[in-house]
């Protein structure tokens, strides 16, 4: 690890020996033109990871890289990169909210990087970051026969390291968000999410509130931006955080997470649906209703009851998340998480059987080359996500899917198993 990490820095001094000059290009475009000082901190660490994951970094050093850049970054005197105030309908309201010229601010957050990346490429830190204890993810996405793909996904092992979180006990976060009405709902979810769960004073000692109030806070945090930009758009959206022995689920809408434990499927959790009983009495209660057009919809309009964002809808379509705990015992072999895309094709008793198809099929002679088995095995792992989108589009999916799957434990193992597939409830 520490030859990788190493070898990457070298590569990083050689391309980047300086800061970057004013005026010229930056080597990856900020997300938006105008932040919030909240917003920085997720669209920040989002840029540097995804210039440095473009340059092949390690993930845990890229992960520390991006923490120890914007803890410098906001030391600085931020106020020269306040906006001008825009004359225009909302600027009462606007003055009590401070906006950054996200690409000046950006600029300095990119410098920042390339600073601490040369100093660590000079003096390597005697103590290097450690490897993640979770074994593989595999992910993939299509954007199918759907015009836009507006779903985002973020599988972020490093949680710990990259958000700054002083505990022992090491967090992995995953997540998928489907996005409707365009992909600012689901990119600012998949941007902003985890920064708001790490800042959550709950986090260590109760996992499920900690999760919920992350959801509420990024809900209040779009619509901040939503009122800004006139955006309309919104997203379903599945969390899965593992710390210690728990496994928490967390979800607003109809993507989904499942558990395979010992070759078997077990239900974590009930999506919402317009069209489920409790759903529909809610909505109800607040005045609203259900409608069939083409299929359940709030108000006759959207197709989930809940979601981040959807703000014309509120409070008929919840941003309240709900989310259940489970405590692993060793046996688990996997965590699926997909959108709405890939279960409405496939139905979660069929996973354990795909997965073991799909890990037991030969690797490809040249993803693998003459690597020694071990890392013929890991390929095989990393495509099961994208044999698992294959089969749902060919089971008749038009919509855009991604399929992540979080292997908790050797895929050896996973390969070598014989049971028989069936479905159990927790």
């Amino acid at each position: 690890m520490e030859e990788e990490a190493r070898s990457f820095l070298g590569r990083f001094a050689e391309e980047f020996p300086a800061a970057l000059k004013e005026g010229a290009p930056l080597p990856v475009s900020p997300l938006s033109r105008r932040v919030t000082l909240e917003e920085l901190h997720g669209e920040s660490l989002e840029l540097g990871r995804r210039l440095l994951a473009a340059r092949g970094a390690p993930a845990g050093l890229s992960a520390l890289l991006c923490q120890a850049a914007l803890s410098q970054l906001l030391q600085n005197d931020l106020s020269p990169f306040h906006c001008a105030r825009e004359p225009g309908p909302n600027q009462e309201e606007e003055q009590e909210v401070v906006l950054l010229e996200s690409e000046a601010v950006q600029r300095v957050f990119l410098n920042q990087l390339i600073e601490v990346t040369l100093g660590w490429s000079q003096d390597f830190p005697k103590h290097p970051p450690p490897p993640s204890q979770f074994l593989h993810c595999s992910v993939h996405s299509i954007k199918n026969t759907r015009r836009k793909m507006e779903d985002k996904h973020l599988a972020l092992a490093e949680f710990n390291q990259l958000l700054g979180v002083q505990s022992q006990d090491q967090c992995a976060y995953y997540a998928v968000f489907d996005g409707h009405g365009g992909v600012d709902a689901a990119t600012y979810a998949a941007t902003h999410l985890h920064v708001a769960l790490s800042k959550q004073e709950s986090l260590q000692s109760d996992a499920s509130s900690a999760l919920k109030m992350a959801f509420k806070h990024t809900d209040d945090m779009f619509r901040g931006k939503a009122k800004r930009e006139r955006l309309r758009s919104g997203t379903t959206g599945v969390v899965v955080l593992i710390q210690r022995q728990q496994l928490s689920v967390a979800w607003l809408g109809d993507s989904q997470a499942m558990l395979v434990r010992g070759g078997q499927a077990v239900t974590l959790m009930d999506p919402h649906k317009p069209d489920r009983e409790d759903e529909k009495q809610r909505v109800e209660d607040l005045g609203g209703c259900i409608t069939f057009m083409g299929c359940w919809r709030v108000n006759g309009t959207y197709a989930v009851s809940r979601a981040i964002g959807d703000f014309d809808q509120k409070p008929y379509v919840s941003g309240d998340a709900d989310c259940v705990t489970t405590q692993l015992l060793g046996d688990e072999d996997y965590v699926l998480l997909a959108c709405d895309g890939f279960f409405d094709a496939v139905e979660p008793s069929e996973v354990p059987h795909l997965v073991r198809e799909a890990l037991r099929r030969p690797a490809d002679p040249e993803d693998v080359g003459d690597a020694p088995l071990e890392q013929s095995e890991d390929a095989a792992g990393l495509r099961v996500a994208q044999q698992l989108v294959c089969h749902a589009k060919e089971a008749g999916s038009s919509d855009n899917i991604t399929v992540m799957l979080v292997f908790l434990r050797p895929l050896k193992q996973l390969v070598g198993q014989n049971s028989t597939t069936g479905a159990t409830q927790q």
